[in-house]
C-alpha cells in the first residue's frame, strides 16, 4: 500500500480533515498524536474513519497491502515566528518521515520564502515533495491557497491596503498571536501596530468548510480589539485538491 505523508500546520486542519474523510481510496490514516494534532485528531475522530494514532514517526507500520495509507504530522503554528525556526523544523519532520512514506505533501505555502525551495528543504526525506501551487510557483501562504492565489490576494491588499485576512482556520486560532510561548504580542502592542499600520477590516475568506456566520462568531472578539469592519470575499479548496491530487499522482507512477 502507498503512504502519503502530511505535514502541515494547525490552520488547515478543517481542509485536510475534509480531504481525509473524502477521499475512497484511503484505507488508513496515521496522526502523531500532540498538543497540535489535537484538534485535527477530534475532527476525523467524528467521522467513520479507520483511524490511528502514535507519539512518534518511528512508531508507524505500514498497513494493508492495497489502497493508500495516510500518515500526517501537524507542526506548531509558532514555527512561523521565525522564518529559520520554520525551515529547521520542516526539515527535521521530513527527514524523520521520509524514511516511512512514499512522498511527502506540505500544508504550506511560501510562508515569508521559508519554503522558496521546497524540494531542497526536504531533501533529506529522500521522496517526492509537493505543494500547493499558484501557476508556476507556490501558493503564498494559506491565505493565498484559500483565497486563490496571488492575483486574488493581491486584488484585495490594493482594494483596502489594512486588510487582515480571515481563512477559517484563522478564525479559530487567532488567539495564538498572542500567546507567549510562540513569542506573541500584548494586546496593546497588536492594537499600536494595527492602528498605526492602517488596518481597518477583517476579510472573511469562507471555503465550505465553515459557515461565514461562523467565521463572524469567531473573530467578533478581535473586531472589537482593534475596532475593525468585517468583509467578505470567497475561497476555494481547489488548490489543495490539486496538490493532493498531485501527490497521489505520484504514487501511482
Amino acid at each position: 500500500m502507498p503512504v502519503l505523508g502530511i505535514l502541515t500546520c494547525e490552520i488547515l486542519e478543517l481542509e485536510f480533515a475534509h480531504l481525509l474523510r473524502s477521499d475512497s481510496e484511503i484505507r488508513k490514516i496515521t496522526v502523531i498524536e500532540d498538543d497540535y494534532s489535537a484538534e485535527l485528531i477530534r475532527l476525523l475522530a467524528k467521522e467513520d474513519l479507520p483511524l490511528d494514532r502514535i507519539k512518534k514517526s518511528e512508531d508507524f507500520v505500514r498497513g494493508l497491502p492495497e489502497g493508500l495509507e495516510i500518515l500526517i504530522r501537524v507542526l506548531e503554528l509558532g514555527l512561523h515566528n521565525r522564518k529559520r525556526l520554520l525551515q529547521e523544523g520542516l526539515a527535521a519532520a521530513g527527514k524523520e518521515m521520509g524514511p516511512r512514506v512514499d512522498a511527502i505533501l506540505l500544508g504550506y505555502g511560501l510562508c515569508g520564502n521559508a519554503l522558496a525551495d521546497p524540494v531542497a528543504l526536504l531533501a533529506e526525506a529522500g521522496v517526492p515533495v509537493f505543494i500547493p501551487m499558484d501557476e508556476d510557483h507556490p501558493v503564498d501562504d494559506c491565505v493565498g491557497l484559500i483565497i486563490g492565489g496571488r492575483e486574488a490576494y493581491y486584488e484585495e491588499q490594493c482594494r483596502v491596503a489594512g486588510t487582515f485576512f480571515m481563512i477559517p482556520g484563522w478564525t479559530r486560532h487567532w488567539k495564538h498571536i498572542f500567546r507567549k510561548e510562540h513569542g506573541g504580542w500584548s494586546e496593546e502592542l497588536a492594537r499600536r501596530l494595527f492602528t498605526g499600520s492602517g488596518y481597518e477590516r477583517s476579510l472573511l475568506v469562507p471555503n465550505g468548510l465553515l459557515t461565514e456566520a461562523e467565521m463572524r462568531v469567531n473573530i467578533e472578539e478581535f473586531n472589537r480589539m482593534f475596532g475593525f469592519r468585517t468583509e467578505t470575499r470567497a475561497g476555494s479548496i481547489e488548490l489543495l485538491i490539486q496538490a493532493w491530487d498531485a501527490a497521489k499522482q505520484s504514487l501511482r507512477g
